[in-house]
């Protein structure tokens, strides 16, 4: 595929229908399944220099148990932290299902040697990891250098062995809606499992209309090969109330086969919190106070 020639993207347009999207009403009983299906999507993470086993076992703890006194809730999809704490997390979820992500790739920034970023990926799977989380350089797409992008998508691709691969674009960075459709479109085509929107440490992070382009890419590739790519918006999800209005668009743009963790995720651990508390509220008539729920 040639990359310098990819769909221009219409910016007013991708606005238009992300405003329709936001003006979508929901039934009660719709309401309550969306919001579990939004908990249950979520990439619980956590990416700084203070973390601690301690932290780490918390967000375990709450990833397989969102709220213990509120009955029904699922777990979410996944946690997702540095490659040296990926075996502590697979530990501590044992059988749980929440699946153990690891960013590499010298994330978030990219920059370092293609042998560290193999290395770096191939460390996380070898602890346990189930998806990994890399980042693109976009220092190199954006001086147009394509093939080098996709072809280090491809070796971090083969280094995941059975390991689900997310691409992360840093969307924040790309500048225009016309290069987050080249850059969905390499991640892909390079043997990308998921396209994501965000590391969660540039402004802006996921957008809708960012998320729009990026499900439309998906939509092309599917319509094209019948093989199905997921999306992760990351950064900046933090209420309820947005994400539906993420799912509305998800669902009218690739239908409801894309409607799991499988193959759609939230990067938002705050997200979870809001969307405790409005389940709460539809459990037992009354709104907890955010001191009630870890920040973890």
């Amino acid at each position: 595929m040639d990359f310098k020639v990819t769909p221009v993207i219409d910016q007013v347009g991708i606005e238009e229908r992300v405003a329709r999207f936001n003006s979508r009403s929901i039934k009660k009983q719709t309401k309550v399944s969306c919001l579990k299906l939004a908990l249950n999507i979520i990439d619980l993470t956590t990416l700084e220099g203070k973390d601690t086993e301690g932290k780490i076992k918390q967000m375990c703890y709450k990833a397989m148990h969102p709220a213990d006194d509120i009955t029904g809730l699922p777990t979410v999809a996944a946690v997702c932290v540095y490659p040296t704490y990926v075996g502590l997390a697979k530990k501590t979820l044992g059988n749980s299902g929440v699946k153990v992500a690891s960013v590499s790739t010298a994330f978030p920034s990219g920059n370092s040697t293609r042998e560290i970023k193999i290395n770096d990926t191939k460390f996380a799977v070898d602890n346990g990891a189930d998806e990994i989380d890399m980042v693109i350089s976009r220092g190199e797409f954006l001086k147009g250098n394509y093939n080098f992008v996709f072809d280090e998508i491809a070796a971090i691709k083969q280094a995941c062995g059975a390991a689900r691969l997310k691409v992360i674009l840093e969307t924040g960075e790309l500048s225009t809606l016309d290069n987050v459709r080249k850059a969905s479109d390499i991640a892909i085509y390079a043997g990308a499992d998921f396209i994501k929107t965000s590391t969660g440490k540039i402004q802006p992070a996921a957008t809708m209309p960012v998320t729009l382009v990026m499900l439309e890419a998906i939509k092309d590739y599917y319509n094209k090969t019948g093989i199905t790519i997921g999306m992760k918006p990351a950064g900046g999800i933090s209420t309820a109330k947005g994400a539906l209005q993420y799912l509305v668009m998800l669902y009218e743009t690739l239908g409801p086969n894309w409607m799991s963790n499988e193959w759609f995720r939230f990067g938002a651990s705050s997200l979870a919190n809001d969307l405790i508390l409005q389940l709460a509220k539809e459990q037992k008539g009354v709104y907890y106070s955010k001191d009630y729920i870890s920040i973890d």
